[in-house]
């Protein structure tokens, strides 16, 4: 494993629980990242299951630096036993730049963002799924360049630093072809947002392929660049 990965990792995660707003739901989002039960972290801490559920849920005040490298230290020697997936994952952020033909813009929030608030930023109506979801960031991605350039590995880049996000594919047809690639890719999305169609125009597929990975899906036809500078104009 790069030491110096986990070095920019590990500074990350306890700089982003520090100096978040909601420092529980922060702690929370990273230990969901690395797909860690609360027990399991726990247990490496030598705590009670309770103590990471007081600190996630605001009950308990919020950790001091201190403990907060334990956590991010526990997280990611975790992983690291498991064969290191999600600091490999990570890796590939950390060392790899984003095309810009395939990406069109990438962010994370330190807290939890609503999908009902994001979806009414970009002016996004719901074709199926729960809308009483979080996220924790957003991809605005090219679909057709995304499907034609990216390999399966590289498609998991689009993922930004959690899982927990939307995926914003542009100009799609009906959407079929980007949820049939997140299909077959061992990351899914908390929501996909399919950009440039009425829910009408979608496929029939869609919200079965959907059900089956828990997905939220929306569809907007505001234009690209108004998403993204209205996204990036809200101060979250």
């Amino acid at each position: 494993m790069k030491s110096g990965v986990r070095h920019q990792l590990a500074e990350k995660m306890a700089g982003e629980i520090t100096l978040s707003d909601s420092p529980g739901q922060a702690l929370k989002k990273w230990r969901q990242s690395f797909n860690i039960p609360p027990g399991v972290l726990a247990e490496r801490l030598e705590v009670s299951p309770s103590v990471i559920s007081d600190y996630e849920s605001g009950r308990r005040k919020s950790p001091g630096t201190a403990i907060v490298g334990k956590i991010v230290d526990a997280i990611l020697s975790i992983d690291e036993d498991n064969g290191g997936r999600y600091i490999n994952k990570f890796a590939k952020i950390l060392y790899t730049d984003f095309d810009e033909d395939v990406i069109y813009d990438i962010h994370e929030y330190a807290s939890p963002i609503g999908l009902p608030e994001f979806a009414e930023v970009i002016g996004a109506v719901t074709l199926c799924g729960p809308m009483d979801q979080t996220i924790y960031g957003y991809t605005v991605i090219n679909s057709l360049n995304a499907i034609l350039q990216l390999s399966s590995s590289e498609f998991n880049r689009i993922y930004g630093w959690s899982t927990e996000r939307a995926l914003i594919f542009t100009e799609v047809s009906t959407g079929k072809s980007p949820m049939v690639a997140i299909r077959v890719t061992p990351f899914k999305p908390r929501c996909v947002v399919l950009q440039g169609i009425t829910p009408e125009e979608v496929h029939p597929l869609i919200p079965g392929l959907a059900e089956r990975d828990r997905i939220t899906v929306l569809c907007t036809t505001m234009d690209v660049e108004t998403i993204i500078s209205s996204l990036r104009g809200k101060l979250w």
